[in-house]
């Protein structure tokens, strides 16, 4: 009995320990961009059974008897993440987005391919126009808006007039850049040169073309460029995945989440305008210019770690205790 209830005590520190720790780390996180908390649940250990129970004879001969089963202590049964979603609050800059009801980011890691999901969406804009998380990863979505100019003479002047616009059908490296070329091959910004077009050389037409002003992004993801001589165009969207068990993410670090095909993409893990596209298919609408917080409660974080403190401490007494009753048992052997 001695030894049962010391590996009882034992588990109890073991279990709740790791109990404490979960807590701890979603206090620490109580003010990361879409930090989702985690719940650690717990269950009995395997029992011993000390005598079977047993059904009364149809003849009466024998009586029914409860069975006897002394435990041997608790296990963390599962630690689980809340994917609830945090308080949207106003950021600063156009690149922050925040997700206003289900689905993720994706962003992948351009150096080794591997694909993410994330709800942070505290992004900047690198330097070579792609829209990335804090540690570079690219955002996801579709990314070959394009848009032509054709460029003439007027009175020695040069004047860019914008033509077609192309929507984004490609999915890829979301880009918020704009970068005028005179080869419809090298780039989505493409100069046509008017034949008019007689006192100026191709480098002087490049360097006078319009310039990006400002951007912007919907609620749906699309991201439209405005230009400094007022024109605009939508260069691509940011696309959302939701999962259909989002238990299975695991969590990456970094705001990240992994096992992506685990968790079963709703529509592939491809992504697609047609299945993607936010405010549709169940996914939420993309605010701009907002952050997602975390959704930790610290009130229900400090109610549970005092119950936890309570139960960690009374795992602690009852191997006090057994060891107390474990010393009268060798002092009777002395006496």
């Amino acid at each position: 009995m001695s030894f049962g209830s010391l590996t009882s005590g034992v588990s109890a520190l073991k279990s709740f320990e790791k109990g404490i720790e979960v807590i701890g780390n979603n206090v620490a996180n109580v003010n990361t961009t879409a930090y989702k908390g985690s719940t650690t649940e717990y269950s009995d250990s395997f029992s011993t059974v000390l005598k079977s129970a047993t059904v009364a004879s149809s003849d009466g001969s024998a009586s029914s008897r409860s069975g006897q089963e002394v435990g041997t202590g608790v296990q963390i049964e599962s630690i689980t993440t809340d994917f609830t979603p945090g308080k949207l609050s106003t950021a600063s800059s156009e690149s922050d987005l925040g997700i206003s009801g289900n689905g993720f980011f994706q962003v992948v890691d351009p150096s080794s391919g591997t694909a993410y999901a994330t709800r942070a969406g505290n992004f900047t804009i690198d330097s070579n126009g792609y829209l990335v998380t804090q540690n570079g990863y690219r955002v996801q979505g579709l990314c070959d808006g394009s848009t032509n100019f054709t460029v003439t003479e007027v009175d020695g002047k040069l004047v860019y007039t914008q033509d077609t616009s192309t929507s984004a059908s490609t999915v890829g490296d979301v880009n918020i850049s704009f970068t005028p070329n005179l080869d419809s091959s090298n780039g989505p910004v493409n100069l046509t040169i008017d034949s008019s077009v007689t006192d100026f050389t191709d480098a002087e037409v490049l360097a006078r073309a319009p310039s990006m002003s400002s951007y912007s992004i919907d609620t749906s993801g699309n991201v439209a460029i405005t230009l400094s001589n007022g024109g605009s165009y939508v260069a691509g969207r940011v696309l959302l995945q939701n999962y259909k068990d989002t238990s299975m993410l695991q969590s990456a670090g970094n705001n990240l989440y992994t096992n992506l095909e685990a968790a079963g993409p709703i529509g592939g893990i491809t992504l697609t305008a047609a299945k993607n596209t936010a405010d549709t298919n169940g996914l939420g609408l993309i605010e701009s210019k907002s952050l997602e917080g975390s959704n930790v409660d610290l009130s229900s974080e400090f109610a549970e770690l005092i119950t936890a403190q309570r139960a960690f401490q009374a795992g602690s007494r009852i191997i006090t205790v057994t060891d107390s009753i474990l010393e009268e048992t060798i002092n009777l052997k002395r006496q």
